[in-house]
């Protein structure tokens, strides 16, 4: 069992990997990198024997920062007369955008989703970091032993953002209705593409990784991902003389200081027993986070099916 703060100091954690001095700095060169970008977009009838009634189904590829080509799922209500709100909604670490069918339901409420894959990971987003195809794992370190630009969620971070510039370029978009969801890697993406973009109005990660990464780490923690910062320090920092500089470096992409950014209204799902993602680095993302916001705490779960979580989100992402 996964020993972490009181709930009671759970509550004002806010977090203890450092934020590096030139942070703002460094996502306002990145930011303008990424505006300079051609998404070069390109919507296809998705090749599915999948025929919903109701719901058209699309391929959508954009061009992210460094030439990747980022592919997301695309559903919208069949035959749209009024302008449609749109969720973007991330995957967990490793995976991949998942079924079309697990889309459908938003369409039959009028609202279109688009799922994106992150970049060479389990799904069809290139990487090309080092060569193109999938690396699955690794990447959290990556990046670390290079300049912050080669960070592999900087990358992943700005394709959040270019997602968004894409979508709301469709003319179906209803732009004072865009919302950003997912859990786990998922959530943290959420929260970085809400901070990052203020057309964001709802936001609501389930259990947001990416968050607090020294305090995992002092925490022992070796479950996997962040048995990759344990191994890195083991490989490249064996004793110990670096141990600052990389989680200051780690800093960058640390969305628990991207939270004061954020401007949407927030839903964010906690679980106080997750030992993949340990509750106080949640917190401090929660803690972080000015803007209006609520929690759902489940106080004897973990990184797990949380009952009766999905009516909730549904409910926040659909404007009910």
């Amino acid at each position: 069992m996964l020993t972490d703060k009181p709930l009671s100091e759970l509550w004002t954690y806010k977090g203890i990997n450092p934020k590096p001095a030139d942070f703002d700095d460094f996502w306002n060169h990145a930011l303008a990198e990424v505006a300079a970008t051609d998404p070069a977009p390109r919507l296809e009838r998705a090749d599915t024997s999948l025929h919903p009634r109701n719901a058209e189904l699309f391929d959508l590829w954009f061009t992210g920062v460094g030439g990747a080509r980022i592919y997301a799922k695309y559903v919208r209500p069949k035959n749209p007369i009024v302008k449609l709100p749109t969720i973007l909604e991330f995957h967990g670490y490793t995976g991949s955008s998942s079924d079309w069918s697990s889309k459908l339901r938003f369409a039959a409420e009028g609202v279109a989703i688009a799922s994106m894959d992150c970049r060479g990971q389990g799904g069809l987003s290139e990487d090309v970091g080092s060569a193109k195809g999938n690396t699955l794992i690794g990447h959290l370190v990556r990046g670390l032993g290079d300049s912050p630009e080669k960070l592999y969620y900087r990358s992943v971070f700005l394709d959040t953002v270019q997602l968004t510039r894409v979508v709301t370029a469709l003319d179906e978009t209803d732009v004072s209705r865009i919302v950003t969801t997912g859990g786990s890697q998922g959530g943290g993406l959420a929260l970085a593409c809400a901070a990052f973009v203020p057309d964001v109005m709802r936001c609501c990660p389930v259990y947001p990784f990416l968050s607090d990464y020294q305090r995992t780490f002092e925490m022992e923690v070796t479950t996997y991902p962040y048995s990759e910062i344990r191994e890195y320090m083991r490989r490249f920092n064996f004793r110990g003389e670096t141990t600052e500089a990389i989680f200051e470096r780690m800093g960058y992409i640390d969305v628990h200081h991207l939270a004061s950014r954020i401007k949407a209204e927030c839903l964010v799902v906690l679980a106080n027993m997750d030992a993949i993602v340990p509750p106080s680095t949640q917190f401090a993302a929660y803690n972080c986070i000015e803007a209006p916001k609520r929690h759902l705490l489940y106080p004897y779960h973990g990184h797990e099916a949380l009952p009766y979580v999905d009516d909730r989100i549904f409910d926040f992402l659909t404007w009910k």
